[in-house]
């Protein structure tokens, strides 16, 4: 056999083989590549992350820049135009409706209800019939009473009879005395003649007074057979019936309340109680607007008519009541009803006028006032407001003053202005001075949007 001597490429275990070249890789090669391989991701990932810092770095600037921009631009303060208008004055009160004219309708006798005529609602007249009364007893007894009427005049023509007869007794006597000289008949005789027609003359007048008092008794019974009919003694509607056909009225020593009668609703008087602070402005002849729970979209009309003097105390409270002219002539108030009524008692027409707030307004408390900064978590967070702001004491100062200031905004700046106040209704407040001109801006409050 013939021997070939080829040399062979030869392997070394654990070392890495090229397939290109087929020459083994030495370990520190390998080593290298890999590190340089890692070493350029990294730097890759480092560039990214860099590039998105500087890129949030300057969204942050250029956001915060709009942002101190935009405040910038913001108003220092919250104006309103100056303006004329109309400052009414109004004082509230509330009452009760009630008609101009009630009465009630009652009985002075008692009986038995035969008839009821009137109903609630009703519209009656003066004179009209509401309810009759059994009277059956009562025709008894005024017959009864014109039977002793007859009987009273027959002792009256008795009696008359009598003075006749003693009379003419008495006559002869004195003219038999007057004959005789005087010697008969006896005195004795004489003056038992003349009382005994002094005594019949006494029983005709004492039986025609009998006859006098039967009459009047009479006459009381027919009276009371009236009253057992119940007549209206106005014209009015019926607000309230408390009899029925059938029912014993008992008439003792009050009579008993059958209807009630209010006259013309047309008309009513809204009875207002007023406190002790305000009474000294209200006065006759205010108008005054009112409202009632049944209708509390419409506004209604009245004239104070009457400022009492006499006061009462409700739960330590000095009160004094006033009565208001209502017209109802569509009939859509009834009397109960609760009402809230605004009386005018002053009003300034035409004249400058400014939001109360404005009088309220100073630069230097208003800066020291205002609002503490948040964080972001707070300003992310809605929490409740808090009314901290209390009055100064130069508030208070000012109060006591002649004259009060106003601020203005005048070149971007908060002018101060002397003024006089007037009328308020507390919403605005009537001002004046020379120095106030239409139109001008008006200082309310600090501008202060949350950050």
């Amino acid at each position: 056999m013939l021997a070939c001597n080829s040399t062979k490429p030869s392997v070394e275990v654990g070392r890495p083989f090229d397939m290109k070249t087929t020459t083994p890789l030495a370990p520190v090669d390998l080593a290298k590549t890999i590190q340089a391989s890692g070493t350029k991701g990294h730097f890759k990932r480092n560039a990214i992350l860099g590039l998105i810092v500087i890129a949030l770095g300057l969204g942050g600037w250029f956001w915060r820049s709009r942002i101190e921009k935009a405040k910038q631009q913001v108003p220092l303060y919250v104006t309103e135009p100056l303006t004329r208008g109309d400052v009414f004055l109004t004082i509230t009160a509330t009452g009760n409706l009630e008609p101009t004219n009630e009465v009630t309708v009652g009985s002075e006798l008692s009986g038995i209800t035969l008839e009821v005529n009137a109903d609630i609602n009703d519209r009656v007249t003066k004179g009209q019939q509401l309810a009759k009364l059994d009277t059956s007893k009562l025709l008894q007894q005024t017959e009864s009473n014109r039977a002793a009427v007859r009987a009273a005049q027959a002792r009256v023509t008795l009696a008359e009879a009598t003075v006749k007869e003693s009379a003419a007794l008495l006559t002869r006597q004195q003219e038999l005395q007057r004959i005789s000289g005087g010697k008969v008949p006896s005195k004795a005789i004489i003056d038992t003649a003349i009382a005994t027609a002094e005594r019949a003359k006494a029983d005709l007048l004492n039986t025609q007074a009998g006859v006098g008092t039967a009459e009047a008794q009479v006459r009381i019974n027919e009276n009371d057979l009236g009253r057992a009919i119940i007549k209206s003694p106005i014209d009015g509607i019926v607000l309230k019936r408390s009899i029925e056909p059938g029912q014993t009225v008992a008439a003792s020593f009050t009579a008993p309340q059958l209807f009630v009668i209010a006259e013309k609703l047309e008309r009513m008087i809204l009875k207002v109680t007023i406190a002790e602070a305000d009474i000294g402005r209200v006065e006759k002849g205010q108008k005054a607007t009112f409202t009632v729970d049944a209708w509390p979209d419409r506004s209604y009309s009245a004239v104070v008519s009457v400022v009492s003097y006499g006061s009462a105390v409700t739960q330590n409270v000095v009160t004094y009541e006033a009565d208001l002219d209502v017209s109802n002539d569509d009939l859509s108030l009834r009397p109960g009803m609760t009402a809230t009524a605004d009386i005018g008692v002053a009003a300034s027409k035409n004249v400058f006028r400014v939001p109360t707030a404005a009088l309220r307004f100073n630069p230097a408390t208003a800066a020291k006032s205002g609002p503490a900064k948040k964080s972001f978590v707070q300003s992310l967070i809605p929490m409740p407001t808090r009314n901290r702001s209390r009055p100064e004491a130069s508030d208070k100062d000012d109060k006591t003053k002649p004259a009060a200031h106003l601020y203005i905004l005048r070149d971007g700046k908060a002018d101060s202005i002397p003024i006089k106040t007037g009328l308020t209704d507390g919403r605005y407040t009537e001002v004046s001075g020379e120095a106030l001109v239409e139109g001008m801006l008006v200082i309310l409050r600090n501008n202060t949007p949350a950050s």
